[in-house]
């Protein structure tokens, strides 16, 4: 449909000012009146919201039932008085994340994911999907980044130096990770079994990953790193590339949750370890 033919965009409205990593905790509400549900409240960090035509909200449709119960998961057209989206400006300088405010917007009655009140499951199979398939195709950008990296450092000789090289081969070795880790989630859902937990191991193996190869491209730019682009190849590359990179490889282990929340779920939910007493 209009989603695979990219003709139709959809952003996620999961976290709150109040309701990130504890997603739980999730404050804005929708009242089914009549044959429409009305949704007031805020979602915070909506990525590339401002290009998108739906979003899908989950919110509170039982405000006496417990935290991870009375929830659903609404579908939500953007175009309507009732949705403003604001960007928020980034470290980077550009504004991939948004604030929604809603105030009485409206869906259809029917515009909801899974049963009214069990949107909890909804939630936590999407986000396993997020983390087990969503960055899949971002390997290929990882996988022509490095071999930026390797052709950056041959070129300013930094090859020469045992650390480097072994920076490099550490890289290496992580993208090799990623890559059949990869392969093994595709088995796994060809075989027809569901993605599980599990998912969080790849998120917490990527997202430090691609931190550490932006500590190494800004340690082989040295001095260059700190100025904005001038009219020389390298500048250009790091205005391009490597300071993006870097500055933005900050928040890899915060979104699409953080990565002390991926460790409990797999100490908890892989290898049975007792829960976090906090």
């Amino acid at each position: 449909g209009p989603i695979l033919r990219a003709e139709e965009y959809w952003c996620q409205g999961f976290s709150e000012p109040d309701a990130g990593s504890d997603l739980a905790n999730i404050k804005t509400t929708a009242v089914l009146d009549g044959d429409e549900w009305v949704i007031n409240g805020q979602k915070v960090w909506t990525s590339l919201g401002h290009f998108a035509d739906w979003i899908f909200v989950v919110c509170r449709t039982d405000p006496t039932a417990a935290k991870h119960k009375g929830l659903s998961f609404l579908l939500c057209p953007i175009a309507q008085p009732g949705v403003e989206l604001r960007p928020i400006r980034q470290l980077t300088g550009t504004a991939e994340f948004n604030e929604v405010f809603f105030t009485d917007a409206r869906t259809k009655a029917d515009m909801i994911v899974g049963p009214v009140n069990g949107g909890w499951g909804v939630v936590m199979a999407t986000l396993g999907f997020e983390r087990g398939t969503a960055f899949l195709a971002q390997q290929l950008r990882f996988a022509a980044e490095y071999a930026q990296v390797v052709d950056l450092a041959r070129s300013l000789q930094a090859t020469d130096d045992p650390i480097t090289r072994q920076r490099i081969a550490e890289s290496y070795i992580g993208l090799e990770i990623m890559r059949l880790t990869g392969l093994r989630t595709i088995s796994q859902l060809l075989n027809g079994k569901p993605l599980g937990p599990e998912s969080s191991i790849g998120k917490l193996h990527w997202s430090r990953w691609h931190q550490r190869l932006g500590e190494l491209e800004m340690d082989l730019l040295g001095p260059a790193g700190l100025v904005d682009a001038a009219d020389n190849d390298l500048s250009a590359r790091l205005n391009t590339d490597f300071r993006y990179t870097f500055l933005f490889s900050r928040a890899h282990t915060i979104y699409a949750g953080s990565s002390e929340i991926q460790r409990n779920i797999v100490g908890e939910r892989v290898l049975g370890l007792p829960r976090d007493p906090g």
